[in-house]
C-alpha cells in the first residue's frame, strides 16, 4: 500500500468541517455561559412589595 497525496476535495472538506466544528463549539460555550448566569444570578429576582393597610 503506497501513500498517496490527499485530494483537493479532502482539503476543502476539512476546512469546512473545521469551520462547522468551531461554530458548534462557540454555540455550546454561549449556551453554557447563559445557563450559568441564569442559575447563579439571584440579584435579578423580582422585588417584593409590602402590603399597606
Amino acid at each position: 500500500m503506497s501513500l498517496r497525496k490527499s485530494h483537493e476535495l479532502h482539503q476543502r472538506r476539512f476546512s469546512r468541517n473545521l469551520g462547522v466544528g468551531l461554530t458548534l463549539a462557540a454555540f455550546i460555550v454561549i449556551i453554557f455561559g447563559l445557563t450559568v448566569v441564569k442559575v447563579s444570578g439571584t440579584d435579578f429576582g423580582m422585588a417584593t412589595q409590602e402590603v399597606q393597610n
